[in-house]
């Protein structure tokens, strides 16, 4: 009788943690947005805790938004390139990159460019600021041809719009909320907020994403927020998973510089 009762009041099994295959290690840096400083600090803390942390299949997946508002996006994306020429570095497709790549040639774009960074980004390139003040939109779109490298333009075109490892999926923005991910439209992948914020359902796996910025770290059950405002003082940060581990870097620019701290989650 007393088996029998035991057996009835035994706790449920907790459910299984998310997790990343074995083997393999993940970073996962938020939005960037021409933060040249704070990326550069970021990218060698990765280096420094990948080494510590022993040998593994290691992926660094850029979540986008490398440009715009920050000073100085021409050496993010630069910084992004050689990154990837050393090691595994996936970048996936943001909103400002899209409009960017846009803007070369279609006038309206640009103008809605210019109005969120865009200004920041162009005058990062070599186009001399005088010339950008007197231009019009196609002076403008000439002067941009001109400056930015085609390289520079070839890997933001070659970005990814999703990216699923394991129990999580990457994306820029979210996902529509009970939508199949091949069935997922670009638009939402890189510019929705709602109803993909406020939702409480699970997804397809655990969305890691930036976009939308808070102040700290976001961690629900069915999502990571990882914007944290680095071009408006906020730190750069970078999620780290292995196994069903979780732990956060974070790049703050003080006085000195740029600095990194790292904690579990």
């Amino acid at each position: 009788m007393l088996s029998r009762f035991t057996r009835l009041i035994r706790p449920a099994a907790p459910e299984a943690l998310p997790a990343i295959p074995p083997g393999e290690r993940i970073y996962a840096i938020g939005d960037v947005h021409g933060c040249a400083d704070q990326f550069a600090a970021m990218v060698d803390a990765v280096e420094a805790d990948d080494t510590a942390r022993g040998a593994a299949r290691t992926t660094v997946i850029l979540l986008g938004d490398l440009i715009d508002r920050g000073p100085d996006s021409a050496a993010v994306v630069r910084m992004a390139r050689e990154w990837a020429a050393r090691r595994s570095v996936r970048h996936i497709a943001g909103n400002h990159e899209e409009m960017f790549l846009e803007s070369f040639d279609k006038g309206d774009v640009l103008r809605h460019f210019l109005r969120y960074g865009g200004r920041e980004t162009l005058l990062s390139y070599p186009i001399d600021p005088e010339a950008y003040r007197v231009a019009d939109i196609a002076e403008t779109q000439a002067l941009m041809t001109a400056a930015v490298p085609a390289a520079d333009r070839e890997y933001l075109s070659a970005a990814e719009d999703l990216i699923r490892i394991g129990d999580y999926v990457f994306v820029h923005a979210g996902v529509k909320p009970d939508v199949p991910l091949e069935e997922q439209k670009r638009r939402d992948l890189r510019w929705i907020r709602e109803p993909f914020l406020s939702h409480r359902g699970a997804h397809a796996g655990v969305v890691v994403h930036g976009h939308t910025i808070s102040d700290a770290v976001e961690v629900r059950p069915n999502r990571i927020g990882i914007d944290t405002g680095a071009y408006g003082g906020g730190p750069l940060t970078a999620l780290g998973l292995e196994g069903n581990e979780r732990w956060l870097i974070e790049a703050t620019l003080g006085e000195g510089g740029a600095s990194t701290s790292l904690r579990t989650l």
